[in-house]
């Protein structure tokens, strides 16, 4: 999940800057955009809800006013493990590895004019639909063969009951709460699965930083992932502790604003998985990875009152333990009405 930013609105806003400039950024739209579970081998099976890299950048982040948005997210991952790498997709030891998998997800958030501690209060939903890939080498008792799995259709709905922000000048803060429901077909066995078989629970706290005066950008977002077991497998994944950061500086360009900058990103299980099909012990999985990030904010329509953001992100993985490693692009747009 994600967030941090919010002001009044989805452009970048910074007062002091050219006229073209004069955009506000969202909060915690971020929570709610990018989280399409990608179900690649996870804590069990090497992945777990969260995708690494997901959160903290200007676009994931609330309106800061009463409003409604619509965010689209259409990520794709590429990422294979060595035969030493063996992981369990499935409730089956797996080597060998090589998946792909595409994502469209779609948010719906509102935002209440209503506040709680001091923070505006808003709610959103997060429905992926995927498409994956998955073939490797399955040992079954003695005998080891060649697999191919595909599988498409709805994933784990993310809802977001709970998504408070702050402001303070050019400082925001927020703090959310969301819950991945298992709503997406799982087979016991399967390669390729579209759900994970078992509900997530993620608290998460953001702060960002967005200078009125010099445009610079500084986003983080920490979440911690605590998860149910999956009964068909008999599988309790560990829990996972996850960070996202953006760096960027935004410019007026086009009769908007551009921003130019890197997003880096940690995950790291910090308590070992347990259950009868954890077989292949612990898999207690890390991934760090870091790449460049492109975005644009306007606001278009006759009025001008609709905000319209994007941003294009290339994140490779670049240190892995018990997950797959490879590459996620990401595509990002959100309107805020």
């Amino acid at each position: 999940m994600k967030q941090s930013l919010g002001t009044e609105q989805i452009t970048i806003a910074v007062r002091r800057m050219p006229k073209s400039m004069k955009f506000k950024t969202l909060f915690a739209l971020a929570l709610t955009t990018s989280l399409a579970p990608l179900t690649l081998p996870a804590e069990e099976g090497g992945s777990g809800h969260y995708l690494p890299g997901a959160m903290a950048s200007f676009i994931d982040a609330l309106p800061g006013r009463e409003a409604f948005a619509y965010v689209n997210a259409v990520t794709y991952y590429n990422g294979s493990a060595s035969g030493s790498r063996r992981l369990n997709p499935g409730g089956q030891v797996v080597a060998n590895i090589n998946g792909t998998v595409y994502a469209d997800s779609s948010t719906l958030l509102y935002q209440t004019s209503w506040k709680i501690l001091g923070g505006q209060y808003a709610a959103a939903v997060t429905i992926p639909y995927v498409s994956m890939t998955v073939d490797g080498d399955v040992q079954i008792g003695p005998i080891t063969g060649k697999r191919r799995g595909t599988a498409s259709g709805l994933g784990d709905i993310e809802v977001q009951p709970l998504m408070l922000g702050w402001t303070n000048g050019d400082l925001k803060f927020g703090a959310t709460f969301g819950v991945y429901v298992p709503t997406g077909e799982y087979e016991k066995g399967a390669l390729a699965n579209v759900g994970k078989n078992y509900w997530t629970f993620e608290p998460g706290l953001s702060v960002s930083w967005l200078s009125s005066r010099i445009g610079t950008e500084v986003s983080l977002f920490a979440g911690y992932d605590s998860s149910t077991k999956d009964k068909l497998t008999d599988y309790q994944s560990g829990d996972v502790f996850h960070l996202d950061a953006t760096l960027a500086q935004h410019l007026p360009l086009f009769g908007g604003s551009i921003g130019v900058g890197a997003n880096a990103f940690y995950y790291q299980q910090i308590s070992a998985d347990t259950g009868s099909g954890a077989s292949l012990g612990s898999l207690e999985g890390r991934t760090v990875g870091v790449g460049p990030v492109l975005s644009y904010a306007t606001r278009i329509g006759r009025t001008r009152t609709t905000d319209l953001v994007a941003e294009l992100k290339w994140l490779p993985e670049l240190d892995v333990q018990h997950r797959l490693q490879g590459d996620l692009i990401w595509f990002k747009f959100a309107l805020v009405f």
